[in-house]
């Protein structure tokens, strides 16, 4: 099945209900997904970029690479800036790391310490702090905290179901 763009994605942000809790649990989830997925791919599917695309390792090197800016935005958001900071959107520093030289499991625990020094400040939020807003560089939208790290959450599924994808392509060659 094919997934949709990361870019052509729409996002809903109009609930007000506070989900925070539950979106910690998911993103604190997805280091275990990760290494759960990748101990079920064959070693040699790690590293194959199918269609020219990114491979599996740089997926994830891509998740360690966005982790500074979802952690940056979050200050952005309690610093009360107008807009959250922008990303490169052409992803250079994921194309250039050359993350298919690097070791899985260091790259796996790479993500796992970034992703929990920002676990880490999101529980040491207030409730009011989880509706605090700036708006998103590229959407021109207005992003809470709680649609921020709703929003980080879906990347991380979007690249976890990527790895997926392409394990099931390489599987099927």
């Amino acid at each position: 099945m094919k997934q949709v763009n990361w870019f052509e994605r729409n996002f809903d942000f109009s609930y007000e209900q506070n989900i925070f809790p539950s979106l910690i649990e998911r993103l604190g989830g997805t280091s275990l997904r990760l290494n759960d997925k990748i101990s079920k791919i064959p070693q040699g599917f790690l590293t194959v970029k199918p269609d020219d695309k990114w491979s599996i390792q740089e997926n994830i090197g891509h998740l360690v690479n966005l982790e500074p800016l979802w952690q940056g935005r979050l200050q952005d958001i309690l610093n009360g800036e107008k807009y959250l900071r922008p990303t490169d959107l052409q992803n250079t520093q994921t194309d250039r790391a050359n993350y298919n030289e690097r070791d899985i499991n260091t790259l796996l625990a790479e993500f796992q310490s970034v992703r929990d020094i920002t676990l880490e400040q999101l529980k040491r939020l207030k409730e009011e702090e989880v509706y605090q807003s700036a708006l998103h560089p590229r959407l021109e939208t207005p992003m809470r905290t709680m649609d921020l790290f709703l929003f980080v959450a879906e990347h991380d599924d979007h690249h976890l179901a990527r790895i997926t994808g392409i394990n099931i392509q390489l599987a099927k060659q």
